[in-house]
């Protein structure tokens, strides 16, 4: 297919939220993330918006009514297996709610899931795609 003409990856991820201040302690503190932009009285978008970066992720915060209730859609972030005891650490310190991560069949990943305030959910996830198929396959 000709360059331009496919999605190439994706962007960025934005999360509408009460308070950006609390949500911005909350992914610097919590997966990890670094503030970059905060548009306060400069606003090109629908709100107040703030951009964040974790790892090579680009995650937006913007201020308006988040989700109602909780949900298992999520964004999930990788990690290494050794270091989810580390960010299992971080949100629990913040006081966010923290599940351990659902029953995987064996040689999945190990997973941990925490709810921000605003009914978001997010996952440190240490596995790949590859690994996913080629275990379900086996479950088959």
């Amino acid at each position: 297919m000709a360059a331009g003409r496919r999605i190439s990856g994706v962007s960025h991820t934005t999360f509408i939220v009460r308070a950006l201040d609390r949500t911005a302690v909350f992914l610097c503190e919590g997966p990890g993330a670094r503030e970059t932009y905060d548009s306060a009285g400069g606003d090109f978008s629908r709100s107040r918006e703030k951009f964040f970066l974790l790892g090579d992720t680009w995650l937006t915060a913007m201020e308006g009514e988040p989700p109602a209730v909780r949900s298992y859609q999520h964004i999930a972030f990788k990690v290494e297996a050794a270091a989810i005891p580390k960010f299992e650490a971080r949100p629990r310190a913040l006081g966010v709610d923290i599940e351990r991560g659902r029953s995987r069949v064996a040689g999945e990943g190990g997973s941990l899931y925490f709810h921000d305030v605003d009914n978001h959910l997010f996952e440190t996830h240490a596995g790949t795609p590859g690994e996913h198929l080629e275990r379900y396959g086996a479950a088959t």
